[in-house]
């Protein structure tokens, strides 16, 4: 599997909850990096905490969160990924969809660091 499909693979695992995919195209020191702006954003170590501060928070959150891909770059050991985060505050019923771009570092076939940047006012507008 290239890079474009491993990364391709988080998505569909993300959507599907399919957190055991996740594990095992993740490396053990996985890094995952969130906007400080945005809600919840940290650094974050290792698949099991993204998948209970990152993916669980969101689902708790937010009614059908979702994050829909633009487009694809890839670069030598990453790959970009343009898109908008989408969803329903729970607590305020309000919807956004914010602009984003996630970078993926991988490593042997695997990802090893993820960045966010997003855009946050429009995501803490929608929880206020």
């Amino acid at each position: 599997m290239g890079n474009v499909e491993v990364i391709q693979e988080l998505y569909r695992a993300f959507r599907e909850k399919d957190y055991d995919a996740f594990r095992q195209i993740s490396t053990e020191d996985l890094e995952w990096i969130q906007n400080e702006g945005f809600p919840g954003g940290a650094v974050w170590k290792g698949a099991a905490e993204v998948i209970e501060k990152v993916f669980k928070a969101n689902d708790d959150r937010w009614e059908n969160f979702s994050y829909q891909i633009e487009q694809i770059l890839e670069t030598d050991g990453s790959v970009v990924v343009i898109g908008m985060y989408c969803g329903k505050h729970r607590d305020s019923g309000r919807s956004m969809q914010a602009a984003a771009a996630h970078v993926y570092d991988l490593r042997d076939g695997k990802v090893c660091r993820f960045r966010m940047f997003a855009d946050t006012k429009i995501i803490w507008n929608a929880m206020s």
